[in-house]
């Protein structure tokens, strides 16, 4: 009788959590949006690759972009539920922005950029060198923070989404493009990508509320979304303005 009334009981559990699962608490859903959205980003470099001149390429924007989907493309495999779509949007997405940044150095080297472009190249090695180091090296620091028995900064180092997981650096690496965005808040709309703001635009909408769907939750990832969608708006509404109004 307690058997049958405990059976009873989780099944009565099972169904209310069944029937309260609707659109708005779904991971699921929202991750497939802003995996959608995602791969219109991917789609924006391929067009503006096929159809804008690489003068139009923003450098700045294009490596963020590149440290971005390297990040997400790991978080979307390790995060719960688990997001393929996403990942392989982004995997994309890095092919996509390296052959922009291509055209864009390319261009510059055409156009007797040597010493700007050298110095880009410069920069990129040692941004690529700092990530590799921080890769091998985050391990052996988190665990001797860790044991070091510190209060709250072995607590935070200890955290499923502390500053030693990818689920901390994803994010921040989004806020480096709200950063790149708020810092050409004046830039020439002809210089603009439709494409490009289009899609940054609905990712930072979709995933302010993915955020707090995935586990762990992710108020960093909630918060930097919320910038990146007022930031990209912000241009895209200039682009529309001067293009077609």
């Amino acid at each position: 009788s307690s058997s049958s009334s405990s059976s009873s009981s989780s099944s009565e559990s099972a169904t209310t959590k069944a029937t309260t699962t609707t659109w708005w608490n779904s991971a699921e859903l929202w991750g497939r949006f802003g995996a959608l959205a995602g791969w219109g980003m991917s789609g924006a470099a391929i067009y503006d690759a096929l159809e804008s001149s690489p003068e139009l390429v923003s450098l700045n924007m294009t490596g963020v972009l590149l440290v971005y989907s390297s990040l997400f493309a790991r978080w979307a495999f390790v995060v719960k539920p688990q997001n393929l779509l996403l990942a392989g949007c982004h995997v994309t997405n890095i092919a996509a922005q390296g052959n922009q940044f291509r055209r864009a150095v390319q261009y510059k080297k055409e156009n007797g950029k040597d010493e700007e472009v050298n110095d880009i190249l410069v920069k990129a090695g040692a941004t690529a060198a700092a990530g590799t180091a921080c890769l091998l090296a985050g391990p052996m620091v988190q665990s001797a923070v860790i044991g070091a028995n510190l209060g709250v900064i072995s607590t935070v180092a200890a955290a499923e989404a502390g500053p030693f997981t990818v689920h901390f650096w994803a994010p921040m690496s989004k806020w480096m493009i709200s950063g790149a965005s708020f810092m050409d808040l004046n830039r020439p709309t002809e210089k603009i990508s439709l494409a490009q703001y289009t899609a940054l635009t609905f990712t930072g909408f979709f995933f302010s509320r993915y955020a707090l769907l995935v586990a762990p939750i992710n108020y960093t990832l909630c918060s930097v979304n919320v910038a990146l969608f007022g930031s990209s708006a912000w241009h895209l509404g200039r682009k529309i303005k001067a293009d077609y109004m």
